[in-house]
């Protein structure tokens, strides 16, 4: 008997509900020995001795990549082994444990509705704030529907980087498969910037996340889609259509897919100016000619639910998937 329920635990698509079930309820939990904050101490120690040894061009950023890599998976074995050493359901507790470290929907969620609080409230300078915390753009030229269009594009992206793809790693390579995607989504966010410090240094990063979030974002996109056609009030035809029209209008090669997908949904254009480091970034509008520019405190809340139900969705898909065709990921124990 102990043997079956131990067997039930460790199934693939247990563990996924189980994990996701952990993120919505808890939220991606908050301390400095957070997987995810020891991933980004590593890097910066790495980054800084290869600069140190001159090593701060492309052949530096591969080994940057190659380090990080072998030493977060090395890392994460080897704790996982120790402890199955010990017991079963120490290993599954740590497995447990990074799978909810490594999905980011509850604390997108609850962040986007702070911006919708404050756009409700008509406090520009607190829904600045909170948009900050989500988008790496400047805030000081918007308004409040432009707050409400940064909130937005913001939970459609990284509800692929935070969701679609670990989940989709983890059905082929288990909880190793997230560890690995989300080291590479590190390198991009910390160094993968096209300026004069990073544009030949974080290019293998950049390029590597590129590669790996292909396939998870165009799954976005036909995820958001059938979602869109369930939900009432939204346009699953709609998010079809503008997804495959405006995805390449963003220079990403992934981001415009689950972005164009929200725009056609919610009947809103997204994306439009974007300034960093007061230059303008961009100006491409994602969405249909006649839509309203902007974001409402409605909207935000709308966005929220329906980047609940892709996720669940994805998730139920990936689980029944899992359960029923007896497959098991690759390093999944």
């Amino acid at each position: 008997m102990r043997i079956e329920f131990a067997e039930i635990l460790m199934h693939p698509g247990m563990m996924l509900a189980m994990i996701l079930g952990l993120d919505l309820l808890f939220g991606d939990p908050v301390y400095r020995l957070h997987p995810v904050r020891l991933i980004g101490k590593f890097l910066t120690w790495y980054e800084r001795r290869l600069r140190q040894i001159g090593l701060n061009g492309k052949f530096g950023g591969i080994m940057l990549v190659l380090l990080l890599l072998c030493s977060s998976l090395v890392i994460g074995w080897s704790i996982f082994y120790l402890l199955a050493s010990l017991h079963w359901s120490l290993s599954w507790l740590w497995y447990m444990y990074l799978g909810w470290s490594l999905l980011a929907l509850g604390d997108l969620l609850k962040h986007a509705k702070n911006v919708a609080a404050a756009i409700k409230e008509d406090d520009l300078a607190e829904a600045k704030r909170q948009v900050g915390m989500l988008v790496g753009r400047d805030t000081k030229q918007m308004d409040l529907p432009a707050c409400g269009r940064a909130a937005v594009e913001s939970v459609s992206e990284n509800l692929n980087d935070g969701v679609i793809a670990p989940v989709f790693y983890f059905c082929f390579f288990g909880i190793p498969g997230m560890l690995f995607y989300k080291v590479v989504s590190t390198l991009d966010s910390m160094v993968g910037y096209r300026n004069e410090r990073y544009q030949d240094f974080g290019w293998c990063g950049a390029r590597f996340d590129d590669l790996l979030s292909w396939i998870p974002a165009r799954l976005s996109w036909l995820l958001l889609s059938i979602s869109a056609a369930l939900f009432p009030g939204l346009s699953g035809r709609n998010a079809f259509r503008v997804g495959w029209q405006d995805y390449s209008k963003l220079p990403s090669p992934n981001a415009g897919w689950s972005e164009a997908a929200a725009a056609g949904a919610l009947k809103i254009k997204l994306c439009g100016p974007v300034w960093r480091d007061g230059e303008l970034a961009h100006d491409y509008w994602l969405g249909s000619h006649d839509d309203r520019e902007g974001a409402t405190y409605a909207d935000i809340q709308l966005m929220n639910k329906f980047a609940l139900l892709t996720s669940l969705i994805g998730t139920l898909i990936s689980g029944i998937c899992l359960w029923f065709s007896g497959f098991t990921p690759f390093f999944s124990t």
